[in-house]
């Protein structure tokens, strides 16, 4: 069976969260002090639907105050938000 089907091996995890990824240099992108909502990561473009978590990973470096809302954060995205002067809200599920 397995020489017959060999592109079915391995295991898919069902319960598996899938998170809409978006990284610290697309947000650098914005003005400062501005409060980063989900809604205005829609409308921009840089997430493509709100039914998934979104996440924010700290890719890039973040010189301007943000104050950004998502669902999780990356230990590295939240330590470079906070040093340049922003927050970081955490948004339940």
């Amino acid at each position: 069976m397995i020489r017959r089907l060999p592109r079915v091996r391995g295991f898919t995890n069902i319960f598996r969260k899938r998170y809409s990824l978006v990284n610290l240099d697309s947000l650098s992108s914005f003005p400062a002090d501005t409060e980063v909502t989900l809604r205005l990561l829609l409308d921009t473009g840089l997430v493509r639907n709100l039914k998934d978590p979104i996440k924010v990973l700290g890719r890039g470096e973040l010189e301007t105050a943000l104050i950004v809302e998502a669902h999780g954060f990356s230990a590295a995205a939240r330590r470079k938000i906070e040093t340049a002067g922003g927050r970081v809200k955490e948004i339940e599920q």
